[in-house]
């Protein structure tokens, strides 16, 4: 297991999404700037604390041209009912193989019970890591506030340096 370090391609990954067809990142992205986000589970608060916050940050981050995805262990039913109760309307991948995800990217599992630790990774257009976050438990983790400004200001910088 190693971490993903800026530069580095992001590794494909398949989120299988209730009621809806899987989806694979980073190309699921389709060249805008992405965020992928590991969350341990419904159960826990700081996790839906997360992805509520993106939910809110929904617009501002569709303008500033960035789209979310997450990922966890849960079930499929309890991912549907965790989208629905919440209005998510990115994409909450269900059933993760914690271990698999975690060989593929580095990110920290809780081994009983098994989940993966809260982990995010911002995404250039080329699907290479900006930035990633790597937690070893239920705090750290990305605000949509930092994503949106980190991804102005790299857009500002490449105008700027073109």
């Amino acid at each position: 297991m190693s971490l993903l370090h800026p530069g580095d391609i992001f590794p494909q990954l398949t989120l299988n999404v209730p009621g809806a067809q899987a989806i694979e990142v980073p190309g699921w992205f389709a060249g805008e700037f992405g965020v992928v986000l590991f969350n341990r589970g419904a159960w826990c608060p700081y996790c839906t604390a997360q992805l509520r916050a993106f939910q809110r940050a929904g617009d501002s981050l569709a303008a500033a041209g960035i789209r979310v995805a997450a990922l966890w262990v849960d079930d499929e039913q309890t991912t549907a009912e965790f989208t629905a109760k919440h209005g998510l309307t990115f994409p909450l991948g269900h059933s993760a193989d914690a271990r698999a995800v975690a060989g593929l990217t580095g990110a920290f599992v809780n081994e009983d019970p098994l989940y993966l630790q809260s982990t995010g990774f911002v995404l250039d257009p080329q699907g290479k890591v900006v930035v990633s976050v790597y937690s070893s438990g239920a705090i750290g983790r990305l605000v949509p506030e930092d994503v949106i400004g980190l991804v102005r200001y790299l857009r500002q910088h490449a105008t700027a340096s073109s």
